[in-house]
């Protein structure tokens, strides 16, 4: 019982931090301006989760092109510290390989969940009509996931049903990724 409670406190901790890094690579990617004064009101808040872990590692890690490197190996950091402090708690130390390829499925699927979630609030402030800049933003780290969409399944009685494909086809790969995370353990274990 006291390993699944550690499991869930560093699941959510480390989910948060994590999640926040990916936002803040992908936001940057998308050329999100991260500050308040521009108008970004969670830019303060993922910078105070994720400074303390980027910032040093950008000191080593250049940015590629438009790839924020450090924020994408912080979070494989945190996964990894995630998966070897429980490896060290099930008392097992002797094929650390499992916990690597634990560590870069559990970035994917980090990304997947915060993807679901934009998504998820994007489509919610869009049926209030809200004009705040929150909405605006959201909205430009989720159109570029549902333009395809759009593309290939039209309105529904001006209903716009992308985003609730985007969620069924975020889940299918989610499926998908978790018996590919099997495979992948197993041939690291054997």
């Amino acid at each position: 019982m006291l390993y699944q409670i550690i499991s869930l406190l560093l699941d959510v901790a480390v989910g948060l931090v994590s999640g926040a890094c990916l936002l803040r690579l992908y936001m940057q990617f998308q050329r999100i301006p991260m500050s308040a004064r521009a108008g970004n009101p969670l830019g303060p808040f993922i910078f105070s989760l994720t400074d303390w872990i980027v910032l040093p590692l950008r000191k080593v890690l250049p940015t590629m092109g438009l790839v924020d490197t450090a924020s994408l190996a912080a979070a494989f950091l945190l996964e990894l510290a995630q998966f070897s402090i429980l490896w060290l708690l099930q008392g097992a130390v002797q094929n650390m390989g499992v916990v690597v390829v634990l560590a870069v499925f559990g970035v994917v699927r980090i990304g997947l969940s915060t993807l679901t979630g934009l998504v998820l609030i994007s489509a919610l402030l869009s049926w209030v009509q809200t004009r705040s800049s929150m909405a605006e933003w959201l909205d430009r780290l989720v159109a570029p996931w549902l333009a395809p969409v759009r593309r290939v399944l039209p309105l529904f009685g001006g209903i716009d049903l992308s985003p609730l494909a985007l969620l069924l086809a975020l889940q299918i790969v989610a499926l998908l990724l978790n018996a590919l995370q099997g495979f992948a353990v197993m041939a690291v274990a054997v």
